[in-house]
């Protein structure tokens, strides 16, 4: 069965930003069906309405390895918490599962369901900075790993990509990705 990937642009982003082509491009060089959908609605839309939307564009299984950036990883903690299946991996880079900053975000759910969400991908990675301006820090990684396991991996590349932030390449993420 062919792997695939799904990788989740963040919040006002879109697929082809920062290192989100070029890990498509690595990816499929390497055999991975590949799926960067656009969704402007990420963290604008409530998650309650906006997580069916996702649910019902995607099919998960053993073989599917999730990414996401900023807004994009949060939105994985509710993808895993919702899915009928176990995902290979996923990787939340700038992710996070509590407001970050003062700004509203949609994309969380006012709790989570720790158990089902560990019970829906077999390997986690958190990818943090120390010091990430939107505040997507090495804090919101450890919250989350100290409830779900996994492999945090903590740096000092403020928010791995941003609208003044170039990072055209992700050479730690690509490595990470079996």
């Amino acid at each position: 069965m062919q792997q695939k990937a799904i990788i989740f642009h963040g919040t006002g982003a879109n697929p082809e930003v920062c290192w989100l082509p070029w890990l498509r491009q690595q990816l499929t060089k390497r055999g991975y069906a590949v799926d960067v959908p656009h969704y402007p609605g990420l963290n604008v839309e409530p998650i309650d309405t906006f997580l069916p939307k996702v649910l019902a564009n995607h099919s998960f299984d053993e073989h599917t390895v999730l990414i996401g950036h900023s807004g994009g990883a949060a939105l994985l903690l509710a993808v895993l918490e919702h899915i009928d299946a176990t995902a290979r991996s996923a990787y939340l880079v700038a992710g996070y599962s509590t407001q970050p900053n003062t700004s509203d975000e949609p994309v969380l759910q006012s709790s989570y369901d720790w158990a089902a969400i560990k019970a829906h991908v077999r390997d986690l990675y958190f990818i943090n900075s120390h010091h990430d301006p939107y505040g997507c820090d090495d804090r919101q990684g450890r919250a989350m790993f100290e409830r779900l396991g996994g492999t945090q991996i903590i740096r000092d590349d403020g928010h791995f990509g941003d609208h003044d932030q170039p990072y055209e390449t992700f050479d730690l993420l690509d490595k990470l990705i079996d």
